[in-house]
């Protein structure tokens, strides 16, 4: 992980378990260099550890708890030290098997949650996704990134995830950008079904979509793709990882965008004519 996340509530994480080891430290009454000796590694390790500038391994944590006689508090402070982890995680570790994996790591979040938020400014939400687009995406996906052909495995873990919109108690509420319209992934064939099939989501009783013009004028400017989960936890996806926010005021956060972005959205026809006219875009 990068010394600085993305994601505050991962950084935030990583400060409040450094000064936690910093607290063992100076309640055994021992310097930096001390700590370092006992543990055989550099005085500078013991710095960075303590700064948040280098997160410890689990056998860092026990060593260093053992070296200040305190080692019945190192299954809680490993156990920190793997939520921080958690919170942002590398593409390249999550898919370094291949994308089907990770379609079907989410099903049982999705199944327990009720409520869905989701916004989505670069592309269709992978819910209301068709084959044909997410064999697109998911084979660009996996061209950019170098991994491992398993897309066809990947698109049908992805439908079968999509289950949930049509089952269960479960309600979404989507908002997209217009111009994730216009963003042609796939040929002409491919993008037709897809605008055609937000067509049809728009009748499901459990779907909400709004879209929001580019002619709008905004008040809440465009920012990354997120999905909010019964209004407890926050997924967003940069370029490079995955990055999960469960700390309360940053999930608030989220949750005012959504719903400044939901005032700029438009719903019913005037949100079905500008999918038509996207269609009609297509020649």
């Amino acid at each position: 992980m990068p010394p600085t996340s993305p994601s505050s509530s991962a950084q935030a994480a990583r400060e409040a378990l450094a000064a936690r080891l910093r607290e063992i430290r100076l309640d055994a009454g021992i310097t930096k260099r001390e700590l370092a000796s006992r543990c055989e590694w550099s005085e500078a390790k013991s710095s960075r550890i303590e700064n948040a500038r280098t997160a410890p391994s689990d056998q860092d944590i026990r060593l260093w708890c053992r070296a200040c006689q305190a080692e019945d508090q190192a299954p809680d402070l490993i156990a920190a030290n793997r939520q921080a982890d958690s919170m942002y995680v590398q593409w390249r570790r999550l898919q370094r098997t291949g994308l089907k994996q990770l379609q079907q790591a989410n099903v049982p979040l999705y199944k327990q949650t009720k409520h869905f938020k989701v916004y989505c400014s670069n592309v269709v939400p992978g819910f209301l996704q068709t084959p044909g687009y997410a064999t697109a995406l998911l084979r660009a996906i996996a061209t950019f990134r170098g991994l491992p052909d398993d897309v066809a495995d990947a698109v049908t873990a992805r439908m079968e995830r999509s289950r949930v919109v049509r089952e269960g108690d479960h309600r979404f509420a989507i908002l997209i950008e217009e111009t994730v319209l216009r963003y042609r992934l796939g040929d002409a064939g491919v993008m037709a079904g897809q605008l055609g099939s937000l067509l049809s989501a728009m009748d499901l009783p459990s779907v909400s979509l709004g879209v929001i013009p580019t002619s709008v004028e905004r008040s809440m400017w465009a920012i990354e793709s997120f999905t909010v989960f019964d209004d407890k936890r926050v997924d967003h996806e940069p370029l490079s990882a995955s990055v999960k926010i469960t700390a309360p005021d940053e999930v608030a956060q989220y949750l005012k965008a959504f719903g400044e972005l939901h005032e700029q959205a438009v719903y019913g026809a005037a949100a079905r004519a500008l999918i038509v006219k996207a269609i009609e875009a297509l020649g």
